[in-house]
């Protein structure tokens, strides 16, 4: 019987499985262990997106996709996203093992460094995946990151979990339950923030609506569906809405939030922090995300300067 080369398809790689077991969230990426599989899942997820981006993206993100230089038929090598990348905006693409707990990866922006997962999807799982895979990082990503103001958001997004983390350190420790209460919150809200615009947002442009959020420039069913569809509700930007509305990840989004500008979308990150000062992201609304163990203590033992 013919073995089968798994290569660095998510959910099934050694490379990683190893990596995880010894510690690493950090690692490089093991260009050669992509199979032909792998290979051909890039070309067919490319192919497939890209007429869609063409008719739905935000002009920045396609001048991002030609400044990567983006190869539609082969998985990129980080190295050379990140010499097209990081004479634009300072950011690299820097490969992880899988999940990284929400301050380490808010900080990592911050630091304009992206966490970017290496393995890609299954060949027969084109349409949906519940984690994040290289396609969705880089191709839904990493374009926006070529742009300069939007860079700015990201690091600016990356100061604001700093303050949360200085904050949540010195809330009162005699009451441990009321200080996670409180941190979870803080967390939850800023997730809800970077899920409703970096994720899943929508801006205007001219007299039209496009998509900025990577979760949509990696969908193919759900990128047409965000701009077009009846069944989606679409509303200019409002802070106190977004921090208190939960979201789902496993069905299209029935709630998508307009900014004007990536101008806006930076004022939108300093009222979040003014919030944050003020207490009004100490008691948002429940439901998910939910906060779990390894998010709230990356919060509570981050090491952060004064």
């Amino acid at each position: 019987m013919a073995t089968v080369d798994i290569g660095l398809t998510t959910t099934k790689a050694p490379f990683i499985e190893n990596a995880q077991q010894n510690g690493d969230m950090f690692i490089h990426q093991p260009y050669e262990l992509y199979s032909d599989e792998n290979q051909e899942t890039w070309r067919r997820l490319y192919a497939r997106i890209r007429p869609l981006w063409e008719s739905y993206a935000n002009s920045k993100f396609m001048d991002g996709v030609d400044n990567l230089m983006l190869d539609p038929q082969s998985v990129p090598r980080l190295a050379d996203v990140n010499k097209y990348l990081q004479p634009l905006t300072a950011f690299e693409a820097k490969a992880v093992a899988g999940y990284v707990p929400a301050y380490i990866f808010f900080d990592c922006l911050r630091q304009r460094q992206f966490p970017t997962t290496i393995t890609i999807r299954e060949g027969n799982k084109l349409d949906y995946l519940p984690e994040p895979d290289i396609f969705h990082d880089i191709a839904g990503h990493v374009p926006m990151h070529t742009d300069k103001r939007f860079a700015d958001v990201l690091v600016r997004f990356g100061e604001v979990a700093k303050t949360a983390a200085l904050r949540a350190q010195q809330l009162n420790q005699s009451d441990l339950a009321a200080r996670d209460k409180i941190v979870e919150s803080n967390i939850r809200a800023m997730a809800r923030f970077f899920w409703y615009t970096i994720e899943f947002g929508l801006m205007k442009q001219g007299s039209e609506l496009k998509v900025y959020g990577s979760g949509l420039l990696s969908s193919l069913a759900e990128i047409q569906h965000s701009i077009e569809s009846p069944q989606v509700q679409r509303y200019p930007i409002r802070l106190e809405w977004v921090i208190n509305q939960y979201f789902e990840i496993d069905h299209f989004q029935e709630l998508l939030f307009i900014v004007d500008s990536f101008d806006h979308l930076f004022d939108l990150v300093d009222q979040l922090e003014s919030w944050l000062h003020e207490g009004k992201l100490d008691n948002t609304a429940g439901g998910e995300p939910r906060a779990n163990p390894e998010d709230l203590s990356s919060f509570l033992n981050a090491k952060v300067d004064d």
